[in-house]
């Protein structure tokens, strides 16, 4: 997955609390497992006025114009502001997939749901908390300046606003690892190839016939 270190990103508000993950990527669209392609439907009950499917041209859909994704204001936006309990309901891992493949490099709310969360930084995604204080304040300046823009500085663990102001987060020693350095579940294995090369040659070598596939009835 892509590296998180410094990001500065536009700011688009989901001003709403319990954004559970159908709303996030509806189930019509989970028969794909494939990890791709789920950018063109995340939120897309509340994103277009035509019922979405599998398959179709986004072309083709009508854009809900109320949408705070589909405002001319916020396009390209790369960091979510949302209120809390983002990411409640089911514990499908099409909903970070649909965030990210948008263009969404980071979240911001006062609290999420536990396996969303988690899901998150499996897949490259910095989900940050703050009180519900600060990011209300930060809805409000969202709403006062078009084109804000926050920079997140995960080394450090700091937002710094436009003017300046630093935001302190808190994030998990090895989640920030694994973000930093791009791994995720597989690549933290595959951090020790050359250790499970060397067993599998040894156990070869050593128990040759674990090598043999046993035949079905043998």
């Amino acid at each position: 997955m892509n590296k998180f270190t410094v990001h500065k990103g536009l700011v688009a508000p989901m001003d709403r609390e319990n954004v559970d993950t159908d709303a996030i990527i509806p189930k019509q669209f989970l028969k794909s497992i494939r990890k791709t392609g789920f950018g063109p439907n995340l939120f897309d009950e509340w994103r277009y006025l035509d019922a979405g499917y599998p398959g179709q041209d986004p072309a083709s859909r009508q854009p809900n114009p109320d949408f705070v994704l589909n405002q001319p204001r916020f396009a390209g936006a790369s960091i979510l502001l949302s209120r809390k309990n983002f990411g409640c309901g089911s514990s499908r891992e099409h909903a970070p997939w649909a965030i990210d493949q948008y263009g969404f490099r980071a979240l911001i709310a006062p609290s999420y749901a536990d396996i969303f969360f988690n899901n998150c930084f499996k897949n490259g995604l910095l989900p940050i908390q703050l009180t519900e204080a600060q990011v209300s304040q930060l809805f409000d300046e969202v709403a006062a300046f078009p084109g804000y823009t926050l920079t997140i500085d995960l080394e450090r663990q700091v937002i710094v606003k436009p003017q300046g102001e630093e935001i302190p987060f808190e994030v998990q020693a090895f989640r920030k690892y694994c973000l930093l350095n791009g791994f995720d579940d597989i690549g933290l294995t595959l951090r020790h190839r050359d250790e499970i090369k060397a067993f599998e040659a040894h156990r070869l070598a050593t128990k040759p016939w674990l090598a043999h596939t046993m035949l079905p009835g043998a």
